[in-house]
């Protein structure tokens, strides 16, 4: 007999309100019948409520998958170049990305960005398949339709970039790309399919992008004032110019990018400074989680934020890399986010594996009021990321719009328009550091520069390993060598002090779990 992963139907995981405590309110999946749970546009839009919620909820009885921030934090953070999880040697083999992790049919981490990704397409798929014949308005059905689009979109790109060859290496999009379930009728007919190139891949995100484009545009409606937590016509484009970005369709990338941009404000640095746990001007699309809400322990902040309770936050905190935030002007404020060691002095006062319990930098660390009392003290640890609520609540966000800029001027480097990416790297750099000049770079130079840019900017956010995977870097972690002071290489612990080359792609790509090959006759084990 067929094994079979449970594809949870949107009426198992409808949500009633929005920022309120009853969000958590579900309706058991035997009490609502398909018919029922899609018989209105009231309710489409509740069931995407519940897609939103699902982000941020417990799977796989595990404590540390809890929805989208997993897939930031240990997929991406934890796995890169330029972020150490300080002294938590006990997952060295996740954190240096051993292909017999990666290679694994059977793990657990290979099998849970597909079976939550996959998650979210079974239930947006009941959403594009029966809204049309629901009770509402055109406008509304439009307006759902093109929000359930865009989920879509996001998990086939999410699931592209973990078990898919980077497109450099795809043979312009003929490698193996994901399975591509894009419909609800009886999923028992959809459980064989075979994976579709990446090319293939790629050209339904586009497709359900544009899609979803076309149907905002028909539409009248717009998401509420408080509900970054759902998508809308920006965060099509921002998915968009993202999946072109890792596509390598640099005009397509720089013209989405833009697009979706249009009407956001930049965060001031008071706002940059302010931890990340709650929307402002900037934020386009996010995870919400209030306090009458919390995952607890299981929340995303309660394994990065600064000032959480969590033991794995006081005893392991997060930290910059050295060699990245040495490339950062001391004039930059967001460097007071990170415990960067000032003198030999403080340098020398940490021990090997970067903790310091006395000292100027031990003291500046416990007195910055970003830390909670009992935390561990290490060199170059963040501040930026920082919990709203203990152990470790907070909302936070997926896409904002300084990435949107970072994107353009990256495909703009590409596309040989470096005046261009030179006004929009200034734009996005200028308020942090009013000692910044507009790059006079090219070609190159110029690239090197706003992907610096962008990797200190967006630290912790989630994008570390996969930008290395698109950019064809090995990953250089260098090792902390405290009787060097600040001539130090790097400020990694030995364990993590390594180099994965780009070429080696064992350790850049998941392995398909066996809990899909074990039912679909149509993927080879």
């Amino acid at each position: 007999m067929k094994k079979y992963i449970l594809i949870f139907t949107a009426a198992s995981a409808m949500m009633f309100a929005s920022c309120s405590s009853d969000y958590l309110d579900t309706v058991p999946n035997d009490q609502v019948s398909t018919s029922t749970a899609f018989s209105t546009t009231e309710n489409c839009a509740l069931a995407l409520n519940g897609v939103a919620k699902m982000m941020t909820q417990q799977y796989l009885s595990s404590q540390g998958m809890n929805g989208e921030g997993t897939i930031m934090n240990w997929y991406n953070n934890y796995t890169g170049n330029d972020t150490q999880k300080c002294n938590l040697t006990g997952w060295s083999s996740i954190i240096n990305n051993l292909a017999t992790y990666k290679n694994s049919k059977t793990s657990s981490y290979g099998y849970y960005p597909w079976y939550y990704y996959y998650k979210i397409i079974g239930n947006v798929n009941q959403v594009i398949d029966n809204v049309d014949a629901a009770t509402g308005t055109d406008s509304d059905k439009a307006f759902i339709k093109g929000q359930a689009l865009t989920y879509r979109a996001y998990a086939f790109y999410r699931l592209a970039t973990l078990y898919s060859v980077r497109w450099c290496d795809s043979e312009n999009g003929a490698a193996n790309g994901v399975v591509l379930r894009i419909n609800s009728t009886n999923p028992v007919e959809t459980l064989d399919m075979p994976l579709s190139t990446l090319g293939e891949t790629f050209a339904q995100i586009y497709k359900d992008i544009d899609d979803a484009i076309a149907l905002f545009g028909k539409s009248e409606g717009k998401r509420g004032a408080n509900e970054f937590y759902l998508p809308d016509l920006s965060v099509a484009y921002a998915v968009k110019a993202r999946a072109a970005l890792y596509r390598e369709d640099w005009a397509t990338a720089a013209e989405c990018a833009a697009k979706a941009r249009a009407g956001y404000k930049l965060m001031s640095a008071e706002e940059y400074a302010a931890g990340f746990n709650a929307p402002n001007s900037e934020w386009m699309w996010g995870v919400y989680e209030a306090e009458d809400q919390t995952l607890y322990y299981y929340s995303y902040f309660a394994y990065i934020g600064a000032n959480s309770s969590a033991s794995i936050c006081r005893s392991y905190p997060f930290a910059i890399s050295k060699e990245l935030i040495d490339k950062i002007p001391a004039t930059d404020v967001r460097r007071n986010l990170y415990l960067v060691p000032q003198s030999d002095k403080e340098f020398k006062e940490m021990n090997s594996a970067g903790r310091t319990t006395k000292g100027t930098m031990f003291t500046r660390g416990k007195e910055s009021g970003y830390v909670y009392s009992t935390s561990y003290i290490f060199g170059y640890m963040q501040f930026k990321l920082r919990a709203a609520f203990m152990p470790g609540g907070g909302s936070f966000n997926l896409f904002r719009a300084s990435e949107m800029y970072y994107i353009e001027a990256e495909a703009d480097c590409h596309l040989g328009k470096d005046a261009e990416a030179q006004q929009l790297l200034y734009d996005v750099t200028k308020r942090f550091d009013a000692s910044y000049t507009k790059s006079s770079k090219t070609g190159a130079e110029l690239l090197d520069e706003v992907t610096t840019y962008r990797r200190f900017d967006f630290f912790g956010e989630g994008f570390d390993w996969t930008d290395f995977k698109r950019w064809n870097k090995d990953i250089v972690r260098k090792k902390l060598e405290v009787s060097k002071g600040l001539a130090s290489p790097g400020s990694f612990h030995s364990t993590f002090a390594i180099t994965i080359k780009a070429n080696e792609y064992t350790r850049w790509q998941w392995a398909i779990p066996n809990k899909e090959t074990d039912y679909n006759d149509l993927i080879a084990e």
